[in-house]
C-alpha cells in the first residue's frame, strides 16, 4: 500500500473557510462539482426539519474550494498548502504490478480507509487476498491493524503507530506490566491501574469512541509513591490509555524483527524505486533507505 499526492485543478484564491463559505450560488449558480459535493453531504448527513434547531455548518473543513470542494487543502508534501487528492495504490510486490487504485481526498484517514475498499474489491473481482500487507506507519493504527489481523487474517508487515513513549523523562506505558486476566496494569511500585474502581449493576465496557479504554491509578497510591515525580509529576494520579486492538498491535510489533518482515520492507522499497519514473508516483516516493 502507498499513496501519492496529486494536485487538484483548483486555484488557491477560489476557496473559503469551512462553514463560512457562502458563495456557492454566485453567478449562474453552483458548478456541477459543487452540486455533486453538496448532494453527497446531504446523503451522508441528512438534515432534520426542525424549526427549533439552528442550521448547522455543511462541513468542518478549514479551507474548501468553491471550484472543486471534494479536494483537500493540504501541506503534506512540504511547502505552501494547496488543494489535492490522493491516489492510493495496492501493489503486488512479487510481480511489481498495481492491482487496484482508489482516489481519495488528500487526508491520512481517507487514504488508510481506502485500503479496506481495495482489498475487498480485489478479493471480490479476482479471488485474490494478500497473505501480508506492507505499508508505512500511516497504516499501523490500532483500528487498521485490528481489521487486518482480527477480521481479514492478513499478516501486518507495518510499523505500529505508537505515541505511548514519553520524551520528557517520565515513565512510559511500556514500563507498566499488563495483566490480561486481571484486566489491569501494574506500575513499577506494584500499584494497580484499573478501568473502574466500583461495581456497577450493569457491567460497562468503558470503551471510548476512539476505541480505547482508560486505566487509572488511585490518587492515594500515587500521592504517597516515591516515584511520583518520575511517573506523573503534573497529575494527581497516573493514567494509561489502551487500544481495544492492542493484541493486533502486539502481533505487528512481534513481526518487526523477523526476516520475513525485513524482506517485505526491502521488496517495498525496490518496487517504489522501479515505479519512481511514473508521474503518478513521482510526487511522493523516493529511492532512499527505509530508516
Amino acid at each position: 500500500m502507498d499513496a501519492s499526492i496529486i494536485k487538484a485543478d483548483a486555484k488557491r484564491g477560489r476557496g473559503g473557510v469551512g462553514a463560512d463559505t457562502t458563495e456557492w450560488s454566485k453567478g449562474d449558480g453552483p458548478s456541477r462539482a459543487v452540486r455533486e459535493y453538496l448532494a453527497a453531504l446531504e446523503e451522508s448527513n441528512p438534515t432534520v426539519d426542525d424549526s427549533n434547531d439552528p442550521p448547522g455548518p455543511s462541513t468542518s473543513e478549514k479551507n474548501i474550494s468553491l471550484t472543486d470542494p471534494a479536494a483537500q487543502w493540504t501541506a503534506a508534501p512540504g511547502g505552501p498548502a494547496f488543494y489535492a487528492y490522493s491516489t492510493n495504490y495496492l501493489v503486488d510486490l512479487q510481480a511489481g504490478i498495481i492491482v487496484d487504485v482508489e482516489a481519495t481526498p488528500a487526508h491520512r484517514t481517507s487514504e488508510v480507509e481506502s485500503t479496506k475498499t481495495m482489498i475487498d474489491r480485489v478479493e471480490e473481482r479476482f479471488g485474490m487476498k494478500p497473505h501480508r500487507l506492507v505499508g508505512d506507519t500511516a497504516y499501523g493504527t490500532g483500528p487498521m491493524l485490528g481489521w487486518m489481523v482480527e477480521y481479514k487474517g492478513i499478516t501486518p508487515h507495518v510499523p505500529v503507530w505508537d505515541r505511548s513513549e514519553r520524551k520528557d523523562g517520565t515513565l512510559s506505558s511500556s514500563e507498566f506490566r499488563w495483566d490480561e486476566q486481571a484486566n489491569e496494569y501494574r506500575c513499577p511500585q506494584g500499584h494497580a491501574l484499573l478501568s473502574d474502581r466500583r461495581q456497577f449493576t450493569k457491567p460497562r465496557t468503558h470503551i471510548t469512541k476512539a476505541g480505547t479504554v482508560r486505566y487509572s491509578a488511585s490518587q492515594h497510591d500515587c500521592m504517597a509513591c516515591p516515584m511520583k515525580q518520575q511517573c506523573c509529576p503534573n497529575m494527581l494520579s497516573r493514567r494509561i490509555t489502551r487500544s481495544v486492538h492492542e493484541r493486533s498491535r502486539a502481533v505487528a510489533r512481534e513481526l518487526a524483527d523477523t526476516p520475513q518482515y525485513k524482506q517485505s520492507r526491502r521488496d517495498r522499497k525496490k518496487v517504489e524505486c522501479s515505479l519512481r519514473t511514473s508521474s503518478a508516483f513521482s510526487n511522493s516516493i523516493g529511492c532512499v533507505s527505509e530508516d
